[in-house]
């Protein structure tokens, strides 16, 4: 069953590691500073924090530990589903893990009775760069938290223009606007500027929203760096022959449009491919045209 399991994921040691710290990062960013401030996230995770006050309420009951985290569980069920039937298998499998994760970090960190920051704006942003790497660091092991991030992940994989901090951050502004009405102002503004801070830093630590172009010099036969590009990073590429200023011998030059994920693997590989080669790159272009994102396995 284990095997079995692992076979399904596709994780190695240091993804999931990755993905474990993501999680518990994100829910270090929610409980200790966005909760107490009376603040609220975004998605499915912010549906759920309203629905936990609402139960709070009406049933004047408190609680130890969070239940929103549970909530949250239950209400992913269907976007799970959506995942499994639009994305992957593994996909789905990894997702489910990161949210059972998410699920027990929320219930366990408790939030501190007196704010370690006294300055909301503070507090929001701290919270918004804790919570955004989490996320981002989730996703780079071609996971998700669940929630609006599988709908993000869809649309984002569907469109070159979107990325999943701009989706989660348009549809978290549609769920503040209603915690506005309920709240008041100052608790929507400030659950906006969060929302904004976690989505940027989101795009940042997600290495597949960064688009980057390579140039690779090289004096032996081009074949094995272009093999290794299109076999493993299921890429393309251009190259030429070249004559080099310094000694005038012939070289090659290799061109290539990748993610910035998909050069961090490039560069571990180079030298095992050609000793002498070397890379330019150049990260954070735009580009249209026949360019397939690679948002999971």
């Amino acid at each position: 069953m284990g095997r079995k399991l692992k076979n399904l994921l596709k994780w190695n040691e240091k993804e999931l590691f990755q993905a474990i710290i993501g999680c518990l990062l994100f829910a270090i960013g929610m409980n200790i500073f966005i909760v107490p401030n009376s603040l609220y996230s975004g998605g499915v995770l912010g549906i759920s924090q309203l629905l936990r006050s609402l139960i709070y309420y009406i049933a004047n009951i408190h609680i130890d530990f969070d239940i929103s985290g549970i909530i949250n569980f239950a209400l992913n069920i269907p976007l799970l589903i959506l995942g499994y039937k639009l994305v992957s298998r593994t996909f789905f499998a990894r997702t489910i893990t990161c949210i059972i994760f998410q699920t027990l970090f929320l219930s366990i960190i408790p939030s501190p009775e007196s704010l370690i920051v006294e300055e909301t704006l503070t507090n929001v942003l701290i919270g918004g760069m804790v919570a955004g790497a989490g996320c981002g660091l989730i996703f780079t092991t071609h996971a998700s938290g669940g929630g609006t991030d599988i709908i993000g992940i869809i649309l984002s994989m569907r469109s070159r223009r979107l990325s999943i901090g701009k989706i989660g951050a348009t549809i978290n502004i549609i769920i503040f606007g209603i915690c506005g009405i309920i709240y008041g102002l100052n608790t929507m503004i400030y659950s906006i500027i969060y929302s904004v801070i976690a989505s940027i830093v989101i795009d940042h630590t997600h290495k597949q929203n960064i688009f980057s172009t390579v140039q690779i010099f090289t004096k032996k036969n081009p074949e094995q760096i272009i093999t290794f590009i299109k076999e493993e990073l299921a890429r393309d590429a251009t190259y030429w022959e070249a004559v080099g200023g310094y000694h005038n011998e012939k070289t090659y030059v290799i061109y290539s449009a990748l993610s910035k994920y998909e050069v961090e693997r490039l560069e571990r590989h180079l030298k095992e491919l050609d000793s002498h080669a070397f890379m330019i790159k150049t990260e954070g272009i735009g580009i249209n045209g026949n360019f397939k994102k690679y948002l999971v396995d």
